[in-house]
């Protein structure tokens, strides 16, 4: 028979510790449980949950945010952990991105890249190869759209200024942003990434469409080429 919560020990029990002190109290391990519902033949749910995390501790991503970067079937190698256990694993990962997303859109200022940065943060800093998104905006700076533009490795090949003055046009931009990450977490650019800016940069000076920023994200770090002054270099 398998062990379920409610079998084990009142003190030890999630649930009526949530009830007693708040979400806040529980442990990782706890909040996991609560998910979990059911343990295995001989084992907690509680017991399962340390199981799940500690599987991530060797990980460049220990404890819950492995759970961002673990596979369905790895998830599904652990015992007690069948596919829609691992489902609902994974769909954690995915609602705990998309709070912080629809948290950091309310702050979300165009003119300031620290906000553009915070509102791609989750989405980009997790995953293991490189996006490029271009932000459309209109002269008073107001978004009229986003292009996922190139998914696996951003260079010169991939992203030309045509696709990309193709978008701007399509949606009448006048200022575009561009966002990318490094998978690495580290978000200083590359000498390709300085080259791809300026080609793009000058190409739309010449058609009067203004690459306000380009965005680097990395983990929980950001890079912004305007910040920098990386992009003044280019009106010389």
């Amino acid at each position: 028979m398998q062990k379920t919560i409610k079998e084990l020990p009142p003190a030890q029990r999630p649930y009526e510790k949530c009830l007693r002190e708040g979400t806040g109290a529980l442990s990782d391990s706890e909040l996991l449980a609560v998910i979990l519902k059911n343990g295995t033949k001989g084992s907690s749910s509680i017991d399962l949950a340390n199981e799940i995390l500690s599987t991530t501790e060797e990980s460049p991503y220990p404890g819950l945010l492995g759970l961002m970067h673990v596979t369905l079937k790895d998830l599904m190698k652990i015992k007690g952990i069948g596919q829609v256990k691992a489902i609902q694993l994974k769909c954690i990962g995915e609602l705990s991105k998309r709070i912080a997303t629809s948290a950091a859109r309310l702050q979300l200022c165009f003119g300031q890249p620290e906000t553009v940065a915070q509102y791609y943060m989750e989405q980009l800093r997790h995953e293991g190869q490189e996006f490029m998104v271009c932000m459309m905006l209109d002269s008073s700076m107001h978004l009229l759209g986003e292009q996922l533009l190139s998914k696996g490795t951003v260079n010169a090949a991939l992203i030309t200024p045509r696709e990309v003055f193709l978008e701007a046009l399509r949606f009448g931009a006048v200022n575009l942003i561009l966002i990318h990450n490094h998978p690495s977490g580290n978000p200083a650019p590359s000498e390709e990434d300085i080259m791809i800016t300026e080609r793009i940069y000058r190409t739309g000076e010449m058609l009067g469409i203004h690459l306000a920023d380009h965005i680097i994200i990395g983990d929980h770090r950001y890079i912004s080429f305007t910040e920098q002054g990386i992009l003044k270099r280019y009106n010389n």
